[in-house]
């Protein structure tokens, strides 16, 4: 790998946006607690793939093409805002619904549905491709080989799934799910409005 890489710190500005609290963070957790272990790590791997699409986007300069092609950037940020919105809506019905799981769900979804929904969920993030655009123009050298730029990317994506694992794994636990029973419906409520504002804030946001 090139030593132009300075991959400490492309590693540390990952791992502080991916381990901070968001709706990707939020989702893991609320899948974790409402439907379990198997479910909660299923909706974290398609995070992951999420991240791993956009990571391998920027390192390819298809970011560099979209801000190029406003309205490709808008079509995801408009698609992203409404996704975020929607699970907004659904995680405040279970709010109102004593009975309802997390994401307001009829019953516990397969594992090929919670993947969807972790994978949806990170790719109509519009940002996390400029994200990762100026993490690699920091980060890595223009010139950088396809080589150097795979062992970036595994590295970052190796580095997301211990974290979202980790989250999945905490938040599944029997203890933290007895909690969660009880709270429920305020976690829910909690998570309405962080879905509502981070798909208030992408509608708003200039991107450019």
């Amino acid at each position: 790998m090139s030593l132009a890489v300075n991959l400490p710190i492309v590693l540390s500005a990952a791992l502080i946006a991916t381990a901070s609290p968001g709706p990707a963070t939020l989702g893991i957790a609320s899948m974790s607690m409402g439907a379990g272990r198997r479910r909660g790590v299923a909706m974290a791997l398609g995070v992951v793939t999420g991240s791993l699409a956009w990571s391998a986007a920027a390192a390819l300069g298809l970011g560099a093409v979209m801000l190029a092609n406003a309205w490709i950037l808008e079509a995801v940020r408009y698609v992203g805002a409404g996704y975020l919105l929607y699970l907004a809506v659904l995680s405040a019905r279970s709010a109102l619904r004593p009975q309802a799981l997390a994401f307001g769900a009829a019953g516990d979804p397969t594992l090929v549905e919670a993947y969807r929904k972790g994978l949806l969920l990170h790719l109509t993030n519009p940002k996390a491709i400029l994200f990762f655009g100026a993490l690699y123009s920091i980060g890595v050298p223009p010139d950088a080989p396809p080589a150097t730029l795979l062992v970036v990317i595994a590295a970052v994506g190796l580095q997301s799934l211990l974290i979202f694992l980790t989250y999945a794994l905490v938040f599944s636990s029997a203890t933290v799910a007895r909690g969660f029973a009880r709270i429920r419906r305020l976690f829910d409520g909690l998570l309405a409005v962080a879905f509502g504002y981070a798909g208030f804030k992408v509608l708003t946001a200039h991107l450019r």
